[in-house]
């Protein structure tokens, strides 16, 4: 099954993170997306363009709804035409399939436009 089709698994302290092999496999889904470091912990960033303020808003609703109903959050930052979104499990300090799931069915909304 895709990863924009699948949800978010239970997580808590102390689960797995993806190691280095998952990640290259995972990645193969969300090719725009960049794992960078940010205060220690490794995380899942993109950033998405839009060609006014009003779209980017929606689109940053639309996020926050899916994270919502995952109980699972992202760093999201709203600008003019410009939406970064970064995802990484806080419970682990780091990157968890979830986060891979988040950032595919990131990648769909913003499809979906």
């Amino acid at each position: 099954m895709k990863l924009s089709q699948q949800t978010c698994e239970a997580c808590h302290a102390g689960a797995p993170a993806v190691g280095p092999e998952e990640d290259a496999e995972l990645r193969r889904e969300i090719p725009a997306w960049s794992r960078v470091e940010r205060e220690g912990v490794p995380r899942l960033e993109r950033i998405y363009t839009f060609p006014d303020f009003r779209s980017a808003l929606d689109f940053t609703v639309r996020v926050g709804e899916i994270a919502e109903a995952e109980d699972h959050h992202p760093r999201i930052v709203l600008e003019w035409g410009r939406v970064e979104v970064d995802w990484w499990t806080h419970a682990i300090g780091g990157l968890h399939r979830n986060d891979y799931v988040m950032a595919a069915r990131t990648d769909a909304l913003y499809a979906e436009r």
